[in-house]
């Protein structure tokens, strides 16, 4: 039996736009497999990014439930709620977010660093092994702005698998990058998942990317349009 690792149960999500409150989210209930590669897919303004920033509890629900590996976040304090961000998920943002004063390895270490679990020596080790897993160990020491497209975000990968989270999301990922690399940067999302058993929740407005997931749900005006099983890229 696969384990469900997320469990969305009627999520409702709405702003204020003036005095009157739009709907972003009205009712989405997703069970995540352990393991699995999931796309969230649909026009602007479908959802979808609400939805990650509630897995990632960034925002709160207006109702509904979120569990991830068995606890509930939508009643987590803030406190307990970055604990979670810095243990069990991994961030890659379309826009890579890197500290531009901080060199490559840098970026990637600071989240180990926060956690404070390892020694300095370690501490480094695992920052150099993340830097090579993703074929940057001769950037290292290069800042942001010395580095292609392709090469920030997949320091922003390794950054993302700093303290090894279960989960890692996606927020269109690819959508800054030209073809040929954004196939590059999904197939490493896709061998992290393959490999390492890493659970994969990521937006894309490109159907050639989403080909790379195992399930990929539809979002419409809030609510999940269609879902289809594939594969997996």
């Amino acid at each position: 039996m696969t384990v469900s690792i997320i469990q969305v149960e009627n999520l409702h999500k709405s702003y204020l736009m003036g005095k009157e409150a739009v709907p972003a989210l009205r009712g989405v209930t997703i069970n995540v497999r352990q393991g699995e590669m999931l796309c969230l897919m649909g026009p602007s303004g479908s959802g979808k990014t609400t939805l990650l920033n509630l897995l990632g509890g960034l925002d709160e629900p207006g109702r509904g439930h979120i569990t991830i590996d068995g606890k509930n976040i939508v009643s987590m304090k803030e406190e307990q709620l970055a604990r979670l961000r810095l243990q069990k998920l991994g961030y890659i943002f379309q826009t890579f977010n890197l500290l531009n004063n901080f060199t490559a390895f840098e970026n990637v270490e600071a989240p180990i660093v926060l956690a404070g679990k390892l020694r300095r020596r370690q501490r480094k080790e695992r920052a150099a092994l993340l830097m090579e897993q993703v074929g940057l160990a001769d950037r290292m020491d290069h800042y942001p702005s010395e580095l292609s497209g392709g090469q920030q975000q997949r320091v922003a990968i390794a950054r993302a698998l700093a303290n090894d989270p279960p989960i890692i999301i996606g927020d269109e990922m690819t959508g800054d990058l030209d073809s040929q690399t954004g196939f590059e940067v999904m197939r490493l999302v896709r061998r992290l998942n393959q490999e390492q058993g890493k659970t994969v929740i990521f937006v894309t407005h490109d159907p050639r990317m989403a080909d790379f997931a195992d399930r990929i749900i539809n979002l419409l005006d809030g609510v999940i349009d269609s879902e289809e099983v594939r594969n997996g890229g």
